[in-house]
């Protein structure tokens, strides 16, 4: 695909793509060869190409994608509508696609994408990045973008400002029940087995505490929801990281006997872990 696409920008290809195609035996009778893409798709790409289509694979797994494919769809049709008026005043539509792929190519990218170097370099070639969800979520309601949903007929200026308001808020609400489950997890396990063990500084956690429980007080007296979920952020990205390493130092010096949370080998191991019941036990109950 990107051969194709470089060579028709530059005027040296002609006619349609015809993608390639490969087949695949599992060697079985039960499912005979079938055909399949010989394109082997970038898995590390937001917006892979799929044989087909074309994907878009960076979607939250807890994410609803009706807003997201809002967007998709209404920044797709504002460009074919652009397209479809400049062809129907006379212009030729091949010309109107090489001037497109000329001036976007930079944004076509088949390294990895996992790869912060590589970050780097596109950063370098001019393309927006923004790496975090609440100034992601806050660039709803952007002069361009409120334009562009406006002159699509698919969302108001209100429309666009309840809705960046809702996710911040969804935001925000998801952070504060994770930082008061870890202040339980503090006060009703991990304090407790420092005092019971005698080891672990305790004053660090107290300490802990009140850093959780004083950043969620500047949440609530923040005056946005913008303002709250920026403040969300830095607890649940920064504050709360900190206090779960210092957790974690305590754990390795607490006997586990004296330990009260799961551990890894607890959760993953269920069945065969010596002080757990069988899996048979378990579903007799």
């Amino acid at each position: 695909m990107t051969f194709y696409l470089e060579h028709f920008k530059d005027g040296k290809g002609k006619g349609e793509y015809v993608p390639g195609v490969k087949t695949l035996d599992l060697g079985t009778r039960e499912v005979l060869p079938l055909q399949v893409p010989a394109e082997d798709r970038n898995r590390t790409s937001p917006f892979p190409y799929g044989g087909s289509r074309f994907e878009f694979r960076a979607v939250g797994s807890a994410q609803n994608v009706s807003m997201v494919n809002t967007c998709l769809n209404t920044m797709v049709a504002e460009k074919f509508k652009e397209f479809a008026d400049r062809i129907d005043a006379g212009e030729n539509a091949v010309d109107i696609a090489r001037e497109a792929l000329n001036k976007h190519w930079r944004v076509i990218y088949n390294g990895d994408n996992y790869c912060e170097e590589a970050q780097e370099e596109l950063t370098n070639r001019g393309i927006w990045r923004i790496d975090s969800g609440v100034e992601a979520i806050h660039t709803l309601t952007s002069e361009k973008n409120v334009k562009l949903f406006e002159k699509m007929g698919v969302l108001t200026k209100e429309e666009c400002e309840a809705r960046e308001a809702v996710l911040h808020d969804h935001y925000t609400g998801t952070v504060e029940m994770e930082a008061l489950s870890l202040v339980d997890m503090i006060n009703q396990h991990i304090i407790p087995s420092c005092k019971k063990s005698g080891v672990g500084n305790v004053s660090d956690l107290e300490s802990a505490v009140k850093t959780i429980k004083d950043a969620m007080a500047g949440i609530h007296g923040a005056e946005t929801s913008y303002a709250k979920a920026q403040l969300a952020r830095v607890l649940r990205l920064e504050t709360m990281v900190d206090i779960r390493a210092v957790c974690d130092a305590i754990e390795e010096v607490v006997p586990a006997s004296d330990w009260t949370l799961a551990t890894y080998k607890e959760l993953l191991f269920l069945d065969s872990h010596m002080d757990a019941p069988a899996t048979e036990e378990i579903y007799e109950d």
